[in-house]
């Protein structure tokens, strides 16, 4: 029996590696996407395994991760609160609340934004600054739908605002992700492995528009005291950056108290090349855990480095207070060129 799951697994590892031959990546349009704050993780769990949990992650983690995992928590209601010491000084924040109800299914509320902090201000005239400073404010709120239809498939969809507003120039966008999640039953000999299939950031082209687009022009061959007349210049429209996310992962019980999973995902960009991530967990009776992941991404034709980030690691730990359960988890992303990322997540389950 262990020897069929072996080979089982092993099969479909190799039908993943045939599928990312066929969805190859795209790195000719590597920087063209706009609105790639959709794609910064959230939440330490799924961070410390490389982003690899796909076919696994449950509950309101799972809204960034795979929509469909959300309606997989364990009580009525879950929220999450985390924050990301991001490169270059960015800071990261996002919380999210998700509701389960018999019957209807689950239902979730998430917001993410970043903080970019201060920025000198400058300009054709005053190229060394003009004294003044902005801000960006970046915004991702999704609205997320999950429902487990058996108890092995559970599907789930988010539907997201995106905003971005750089002083008086703005753009506002709208994306949708969806989810599907497989897990074999326990009297399978596919016990404890799980797939998952997930298409993110699907959605309508987004635009810049705003009063910093406008410029004070004198119109050629005019009279001499002519007034000057105001012209807006037309920003090029932009594409989300969308993924078609396919994982798997294998649960191995040990003695009632230890839990190993093992994950991986392969993912499919239009605006860059293939990702595969590895994750692995050590669990010792649910309440602490032990992380650690990869992220692989193969180099360009041009020998390009394709990502800053590579390895992860990250522990956590799980407290029963009564009535509520009180995880905190942490999680370190190594990042080549920068300081490594840092990330502390509270989540909450009723």
């Amino acid at each position: 029996m262990k020897h069929f799951k072996a080979i089982s697994v092993a099969l479909i590892l190799a039908l993943l590696v045939s599928v990312a031959n066929v969805w190859a990546g795209n790195d000719s349009k590597r920087g063209a996407a706009g609105g790639v704050e959709v794609l910064l993780p959230v939440g330490a769990g799924g961070q410390a395994l490389g982003g690899a949990n796909l076919a696994n992650v449950a509950g309101v983690e799972a809204i960034h991760w795979n929509p469909a995992g959300v309606g997989r928590m364990n009580g009525s209601g879950e929220a999450m609160f985390s924050h990301t010491t991001y490169i270059a000084d960015i800071g990261l924040s996002y919380g999210a609340v998700a509701i389960n109800t018999q019957g209807f299914g689950a239902l979730a509320l998430s917001v993410k934004t970043i903080d970019f902090g201060a920025i000198a201000e400058t300009n054709e005239d005053y190229p060394e600054g003009t004294g003044s400073t902005f801000s960006p404010v970046f915004s991702v709120v999704g609205l997320t739908y999950s429902q487990s239809l058996t108890d092995r498939i559970s599907v789930g969809a988010t539907v997201k605002v995106i905003s971005e507003s750089i002083a008086r120039t703005s753009a506002t966008g709208f994306g949708f992700d969806a989810g599907v999640q497989y897990a074999f039953s326990q009297d399978s000999p596919l016990s404890g492995v799980k797939f998952a299939v997930a298409l993110k950031n699907l959605g309508p082209t987004m635009k810049y528009d705003g009063a910093d687009l406008e410029r004070s022009v004198e119109v050629p061959n005019s009279a001499a005291n002519a007034p000057t007349r105001t012209l807006r210049f037309s920003s090029q429209a932009f594409e989300l950056p969308a993924t078609l996310d396919l994982g798997i992962s294998y649960d191995l019980k040990l003695m009632d108290v230890n839990r190993f999973t093992f994950s991986t995902i392969f993912q499919n960009s239009n605006f860059g090349s293939d990702e595969y991530r590895f994750g692995a967990e050590y669990a010792f009776g649910e309440q602490i855990f032990l992380r650690g992941g990869y992220m692989y991404v193969p180099k360009s034709a041009n020998d390009e480095v394709a990502t800053i980030f590579g390895l992860t690691m990250g522990a956590g730990v799980n407290l029963d207070l009564g009535g509520m359960q009180v995880r905190v988890d942490y999680a370190y992303r190594d990042t080549e060129f920068f300081d490594g990322t840092n990330t502390v997540s509270v989540q909450l389950a009723f």
